[in-house]
């Protein structure tokens, strides 16, 4: 069992990446083999709805997101971590979730691939980019994993996250949380499979008439 961990944080090294190696180190103590792809210093543009992945199986922009796409695939849950600017996520974040959860549409089965989100701020504004995040799971029928207080950290620089030691406990429940999660969704679907998914309506409210 895998999960894969993305760092949207340009500064590799920084409070995003700390609060993401506390779920990490206490998600392969659980047995839970890791996978992590930092997209927060890479050159990523917006989805312009060209559909071109709708007949290729693959965004039309040959970059990270699509050298990620098999690792989202096969693993059985994903952790988001970005840095708070403004109230909300880092921009190139934000640009490869929008394309890769779109350009995977029929490709990657997300039904039940347990999400979580993962935000750090200096002070304020993690909530909104937590909810903003946490979008990206619910259109999906993906669980959201939950921990014992928002999955946040606190500081400027990393060093400041190692004091902030409630924000690293919320961390390693959620590893565990997460390692749970998906260990219990793989058990039944080996013996139920995954639940249906119906997806013959699409409803625009557009007066046709």
């Amino acid at each position: 069992m895998k999960v894969l961990t993305i760092n949207g944080s340009p500064h590799l090294h920084g409070c995003t990446d700390r609060a993401l190696q506390e779920a990490e180190k206490t998600l392969a103590e659980c047995g839970i083999d890791i996978e992590r792809v930092n997209i927060g210093n890479k050159d990523i543009r917006g989805c312009i709805a060209c559909n071109f992945c709708r007949e290729h199986g693959r965004c039309v922009f040959s970059d990270i997101v699509n050298e990620t796409a098999p690792k989202f695939d096969e693993a059985g849950g994903v952790i988001i971590g970005t840095p708070t600017y403004y109230a909300g996520s880092n921009g190139q974040l934000l640009a490869f979730l929008d394309r890769l959860f779109y350009s995977t549409s029929g490709v990657v089965d997300k039904t039940m691939k347990a999400g979580a989100a993962v935000v750090s701020s200096r002070r304020g504004g993690s909530t909104s980019a937590f909810d903003e995040i946490n979008k990206y799971f619910t259109i999906c029928s993906m669980p959201i994993v939950s921990s014992t207080y928002w999955n946040e950290v606190h500081g400027f620089v990393s060093e400041d996250v190692e004091k902030d030691l409630e924000g690293l406990q919320t961390m390693r429940n959620l590893g565990r949380n997460m390692a749970f999660i998906i260990k219990a969704i793989a058990s039944q679907k080996q013996k139920e499979g995954a639940p249906q998914q119906e997806r013959g309506s699409f409803t625009s409210f557009m007066d046709k008439g």
